[in-house]
């Protein structure tokens, strides 16, 4: 049985490095994991004044959020905290009160940066909102990734032996996270 993994790509540059590290982690990804972008970048500005009717952009990213038993959010981080893109897009799936998407959905976060800290801020930021999503995190392995000059290639490849061993423990151990969730949390 393979378990749907819908991602977020908290950049909307085309020339994401965190969409870089995506490709490296879905490589890297246990084969019994499918991965589904749910994209981002179309929504309007988050109003509660759509409650009453939502856009179709904004029920599109809903549906996708239910047709995945698990999400991982890969993210940069700007100025110590997460993407306004991002916040965005995590405003339209919980609301309107009572139809929060992310509830109990196992979840991972990471995100990488040309920076010696690796967005361990905008994760911590992140780990904040979802914690009052009530989304299930893991907590562990953390991973707070310098992506360096050459590091993963275009198409994923890590070129470093250790990194490469890292982010795939960091996708075994996502995978485990989700059977364990599910096992106790059944998506329904």
């Amino acid at each position: 049985m393979a378990y749907q993994v819908g991602y977020f790509i908290g950049s909307l540059s085309s020339n994401s490095i965190n969409r870089v590290l995506s490709k490296a982690l879905i490589r890297l990804a246990p084969d019994d994991l499918e991965f589904t972008e749910i994209p981002i970048g179309n929504l309007p500005l988050y109003s509660p004044d759509f409650d009453a009717n939502y856009p179709p952009e904004a029920t599109a990213l809903k549906d996708a959020i239910r047709r995945s038993e698990a999400v991982m959010f890969v993210t940069p981080e700007y100025n110590r905290s997460i993407p306004g893109a991002l916040k965005n897009a995590i405003d339209w799936a919980s609301r309107p009160w009572g139809t929060n998407s992310f509830d109990h959905v196992p979840a991972a976060v990471i995100g990488a940066s040309p920076g010696a800290i690796g967005t361990a801020v905008a994760q911590q930021s992140l780990r904040s909102v979802l914690s009052f999503c009530n989304a299930r995190q893991m907590t562990a392995p953390e991973a707070y990734i310098q992506l360096t000059p050459g590091l993963i290639t275009a198409d994923g490849e890590v070129t470093n032996d250790a990194s490469a061993e890292f982010l795939e423990n960091y996708m075994r151990e996502f995978r485990n996270h989700i059977e364990r969730v599910l096992t106790v949390i059944p998506r329904k």
